[in-house]
């Protein structure tokens, strides 16, 4: 092991300085890690501890992912062994500075979850896959509902003390819903007033404060409030982001906070804001209690989405100059994007979606209405059932990176969900209608293909009792029953009948 004072700096493979580990330039920073979490790589030049642990969905198991190598990235091969042929869940992210701040599944609070519980989803372990200098990883993909969370921390700031975070984010996956954040919270799961948090928010959200343009923007979340700049109000300085992979930092002390970023893959830091805490009451001083939150607000507002690659909490209020060597060692880095299928599909043709559910295997994806079923087609067929049972591949709506099936009778219609259930409806042009009708295409968990819903990665194309509906592998609702999972959401992609 090499020792903690002499990794400061580091060689690219281009030969060029750059930043070593993250949290050991903090280190050297004097403003040390409390809180480490990445999914994709070790966040300390010598950690070789577990990343996250993964669910699997046919048993139950649990298994831990490590880096490849001390200070390297995931073993993503690792997670695709032990999750082929079922689902798997994110089930735990662990905490690399060795106080134990894991992340876990965000409890009930002010606001319920989705499960049985009421607490909130775990995150599908295939939803954000990249690749760091060119090996696969995955990062955690927050659909609505989504949530992580640790009341009972270890050396997170408390009170008025200073703090600094960042977060490596998907700069294209966010809504305006409340909130996606990463930082510190209420140990309460409720809100207890202003100056109770501290977490760097991502996202469109208009209520409290703005950006220039029409956003994404960073923002700090310090609790009823979303704040770009001094006060509840925009700040133009703050600009809407548009990079595939973007860092976030907020970091705070007395009287002072800052709000920074940068695209993620390129670039130094921009300060979008810097100086005195909000004059509203409560936010000078603060009044942190130390939780750590990701994907939701403190109170486990929970109605927000967006992609977590990795990030810090800080002891102390780091300096910009240490800051900037994060920024470049995220960078040297090199996030990419991958493919978010395994099992492609050709974009233009026209295909059938066949059932492979033994005693329903004559059945197809069709539709009557609005209505996505599965209905007996074959030669013999009449025209029109033909034509319902026919689809035209395209690309993504919401992410071109995976697919939209548009109807081969009714052009300009595609099938999306709503309330988890399959619907055939035209395409309205909105954010939300583009994203609900986009699936990725993976091997099929028993044959041929199986789809899963972009938005909500953990839940498939399933029918059950001859509805479509996107249905996870255990869950609240009776189309998400464990019994038949992976016969129901595997089909068998084959030429159309029209």
């Amino acid at each position: 092991m090499r020792s903690r004072t002499n990794i400061a700096l580091g060689l690219a493979a281009t030969g060029s300085l750059v930043a070593a580990a993250p949290c050991d330039i903090y280190q050297n920073g004097g403003t040390p890690c409390v809180a480490a979490h990445g999914t994709t790589r070790a966040l300390y030049d010598s950690y070789t501890g577990p990343l996250y642990q993964l669910k699997r969905g046919s048993d139950g198991t649990t298994t831990d992912i490590s880096p490849l190598s001390a200070g390297g990235v995931a073993n993503a091969a690792a997670q695709d062994s032990f999750c082929k042929g079922t689902t798997c869940l994110i089930s735990i992210i662990y905490d690399q500075s060795g106080r134990a701040n894991h992340l876990y599944q965000a409890q009930k609070g002010a606001f319920s979850g989705p499960d049985v519980n009421g607490n909130d989803n775990l995150a599908g372990a295939i939803g954000a896959p990249v690749t760091l200098n060119g090996k696969k990883a995955y990062g955690v993909f927050i659909s609505p509902g989504t949530g992580y969370r640790n009341d009972e921390v270890s050396g997170t700031a408390t009170g008025n003390e200073p703090e600094g975070m960042y977060a490596v984010l998907d700069g294209t996956h966010y809504n305006d819903a409340c909130c996606f954040d990463y930082g510190n919270a209420e140990i309460s799961n409720t809100d207890t007033g202003n100056g109770h948090m501290e977490a760097v928010y991502y996202g469109n959200n208009t209520i409290w404060g703005s950006g220039s343009g029409s956003g994404p923007w960073l923002m700090a979340d310090l609790e009823n409030g979303l704040f770009s700049g001094q006060g509840t109000k925009q700040n133009t300085a703050d600009p809407s982001i548009s990079n595939r992979f973007f860092t976030g930092m907020v970091k705070g002390e007395p009287n002072q906070w800052a709000l920074r970023g940068s695209n993620a893959a390129s670039g130094s830091l921009s300060t979008y804001y810097s100086g005195a805490r909000p004059t509203v009451g409560g936010y000078n001083p603060m009044s942190l209690e130390g939780a750590i939150i990701l994907g939701i607000g403190g109170d486990n507002s929970n109605g927000a989405q967006g992609t977590f690659y990795e990030g810090v909490m800080t002891s102390g209020y780091p300096s910009d100059a240490t800051e900037a060597s994060v920024q470049a060692n995220i960078v040297a880095a090199k996030y990419a994007t991958t493919s978010l299928n395994t099992a492609p599909l050709t974009v233009g043709n026209k295909i059938s979606i066949k059932v492979t559910t033994p005693g329903y295997d004559t059945r197809y994806l069709a539709h009557t209405g609005a209505t996505v079923n599965t209905q007996v087609v074959s030669s013999s067929s009449a025209t029109s059932l033909k034509q319902q049972a026919s689809w035209t591949v395209r690309t993504g709506l919401g992410n071109s990176g995976c697919y939209s099936f548009e109807s081969v009778d009714t052009p300009g219609s595609f099938i999306r969900h709503y309330n988890f259930q399959l619907q055939l409806n035209a395409n309205d042009n909105t954010k939300a209608f583009k994203e609900d009708a986009t699936f990725c295409s993976q091997t099929g968990l028993v044959t041929g293909n199986t789809f899963n819903s972009w938005s909500y990665p953990a839940k498939f194309i399933r029918h059950y009792n001859n509805v479509g509906y996107i249905a996870s592998n255990g869950g609240v609702h009776d189309f998400d029953s464990a019994t038949g999972f992976n016969n129901d959401v595997s089909f068998v992609v084959g030429s159309s009948f029209a």
